[in-house]
C-alpha cells in the first residue's frame, strides 16, 4: 500500500480544516511517501516561508527512522549525541519533535509520513491526526 495523491490531499485539507477550527496558527502540511518524496504540500495563507523546511523535516525524519515525531523527541533527550548524529547523516533534515506523524498500513509497514507546523508541535500533531483519520489512513504521533 502506498500513499495516493488523492488521499495525500485528503490529509492536508482535513488538516488544516482541523487547524482553522482548534483556530491554530497558519499550518503548512507535507505529506511524504515512504521514501521520503514529497507527494503534496502546502502553506496557509499568512503561514512563514520557511514552513516548508520544518514541516519537511518533522516527516522525513518520521519515515526515515521508522519512529514518529514524540518518539524521536524522546530520543533526543535521552541519547542528543545519537540525533546529532542522525542530522549528521541526513544533513540537517530531521526535525525531532512532534507534528512528525508516521503513516501506517493495516500490517503496521511505514507507508509514509506527514508534517505539521505552524502552531505547537503538540498542536501540529493533533491537526495531523485529524487529517490522516479523514483519509482513513492511520497515524502515529
Amino acid at each position: 500500500m502506498s500513499v495516493s495523491l488523492r488521499k495525500a490531499r485528503t490529509i492536508i485539507r482535513k488538516t488544516l480544516e482541523k487547524g482553522r477550527e482548534m483556530d491554530l496558527k497558519p499550518l503548512s502540511v507535507v505529506v511524504l511517501d515512504a521514501g521520503g518524496h514529497v507527494i503534496a504540500f502546502e502553506r496557509e495563507d499568512g503561514a512563514a516561508p520557511g514552513r516548508f523546511a520544518i514541516a519537511h523535516g518533522k516527516a522525513y525524519g518520521s519515515v526515515m527512522l521508522g519512529m514518529a515525531g514524540t518518539a524521536q523527541m524522546q530520543r533526543a533527550e535521552a541519547q542528543a549525541y545519537f540525533m546529532a548524529a542522525v542530522n549528521g547523516v541526513y544533513g540537517g533534515q530531521v526535525v525531532p519533535v512532534p507534528g512528525g506523524v508516521l503513516l501506517r498500513d493495516r500490517k503496521g509497514a511505514v507507508i509514509g509520513a506527514v508534517g505539521v507546523t505552524g502552531d505547537t508541535s503538540d498542536n501540529d500533531a493533533a491537526a495531523a491526526m485529524a487529517g490522516i483519520e479523514a483519509a482513513g489512513l492511520t497515524g502515529e504521533t
